[in-house]
């Protein structure tokens, strides 16, 4: 009953939450508020200690991605209503077929996502993304999602992704042999991805003119290189920034001018300031008296998007001081699952929770003291365990996570949308993953 009890809340938060913002058309601010609340009050949660929590869950999202937010959103509205989007797309169009826009836009995820965060990526990206959407007619679904699951099968699978990174710091693997058999799994993750997209995203009912502004309508639209600059510098900044703690150990490099500036600029929230810096090389003439009004746009239309994103970070805030994913877990550990064991774990603390990097390192704790009981002691035993958490980190992205809200508020997706889009990818590629993991550990054990 101890278990049952948390499971049942879990589900109905978030049913409660599906239900005020697709059926009662609350604004998800207030339905994530309310399910947060809700889940303090029936979970047991000290009356005086709920609002500090709430507060806590507001206040941490709003370090880890509000400034990030509000740059990229200036980025992009620059980089709109200068018509670099629409010089971009016009460029990625030229060079394939109008009908493989969202493998375009998957493969360029899945390229990108290897230095940056998945959130980072599809906030980058977005703009680009629309102006697709706009040129081809492609549902946003289907864009959204492809781009979204590309970026979100490497963050969860290779490192030098935090969660992943950190498992192998509690559980001694080797990082090469981690991140090679992760590369391996990623691509079968993000094929499973873009499928389910083009699926389901098509057959979703969705007006693209609702959620994407009309085309700008310039004559003459700025060169496809100086468009690519503003957002292709700050990738370049953050890719090299990983790279190089990656050569060098951080106490080496802090030692050194040059590295300590790379390790500067290549901060996301740095480099998406150099990359506002670069967007306006784009501005002419007459677009000069517009540029603080598209400063204040670009603010303004992050508002909403950060009180939401925020949101979501009350409500995964929560659940996580309920212990509600613990103590699914620890229910789980008598059970002999073996491979399977690591994945579950993940799993329902993602779901739980929301975050696929607390996931995989609240999981490491639980599973290594168990690595020799459940059979995974061997060096690829241990790596396909790190993997096989990665892959539970996956399942499931839903309201709790501020990645699922950066890609609805980005996309301008309705909540049911992306339900049936999204979430719904991200429990296909777990579980095609976790299945491809069992098959290597029984070919390899």
């Amino acid at each position: 009953m101890a278990t049952v009890y948390p499971l049942v809340l879990l589900i109905a938060s978030i049913g409660f939450i599906i239900w005020l913002t697709a059926y009662k058309r609350v604004n998800a601010f207030f339905a994530l508020l309310l399910a947060a609340l809700g889940v303090g009050l029936l979970s047991g949660q000290p009356l005086d200690s709920i609002a500090g929590t709430l507060k806590t869950g507001f206040g941490h999202t709003m370090e880890k991605i509000g400034l990030l937010i509000i740059l990229g959103t200036t980025l992009g509205v620059i980089l709109e209503r200068t018509g670099a989007t629409l010089s971009m797309a016009n460029r990625i169009l030229r060079m394939v077929d109008e009908r493989n826009a969202p493998l375009a836009i998957a493969l360029t995820g899945f390229v990108i996502g290897f230095p940056i965060f998945c959130d980072s990526g599809f906030i980058i990206l977005s703009g680009l993304n629309q102006s697709l959407v706009r040129k081809t007619r492609m549902p946003m679904p289907v864009m959204a999602a492809a781009l979204a699951t590309s970026l979100y099968a490497v963050h969860c699978l290779v490192p030098p992704h935090p969660g992943i990174t950190a498992a192998l710091g509690t559980m001694g693997g080797d990082v090469g042999m981690v991140m090679l058999v992760g590369l391996g799994l990623a691509i079968p993750a993000a094929a499973v991805g873009y499928g389910w997209s083009i699926w389901r995203g098509k057959t979703v009912s969705y007006d693209p003119t609702d959620a994407v502004p009309e085309p700008v309508t310039d004559e003459q639209l700025p060169s496809a290189g100086l468009s690519f600059l503003p957002v292709v510098l700050p990738i370049v900044l953050i890719a090299a920034k990983s790279l190089a703690l990656l050569i060098v150990p951080a106490q080496q490099a802090a030692e050194t001018l040059g590295w300590r500036l790379l390790v500067f600029v290549g901060e996301p929230v740095v480099a998406l300031g150099v990359g506002i810096i670069a967007s306006l090389l784009l501005i002419r003439s007459q677009h000069r008296s517009e540029v603080t009004h598209w400063l204040t746009e670009g603010v303004d239309k992050a508002g909403m998007i950060v009180a939401i994103i925020a949101g979501g970070g009350m409500f995964g805030e929560m659940l996580q001081v309920t212990g509600i994913g613990k103590s699914l877990g620890e229910a789980l550990s008598g059970l002999p699952l073996g491979i399977f064991f690591p994945f579950l774990i993940a799993a329902l603390l993602k779901t739980a929770q929301g975050s696929s990097t607390v996931a995989v390192i609240t999981a490491a704790s639980l599973v290594t003291p168990l690595l020799a009981g459940l059979g995974l002691q061997s060096p690829m035993g241990v790596t396909l365990a790190v993997l096989s958490m990665g892959a539970g980190s996956m399942v499931v992205s839903h309201a709790n996570d501020a990645y699922f809200w950066v890609i609805s508020r980005f996309s301008d997706l309705p909540t049911a949308t992306m339900f049936r889009v999204y979430s719904l990818a991200t429990i296909a590629m777990g579980v095609v993953v976790q299945l491809l993991i069992w098959g290597l550990f029984l070919v390899l054990k």
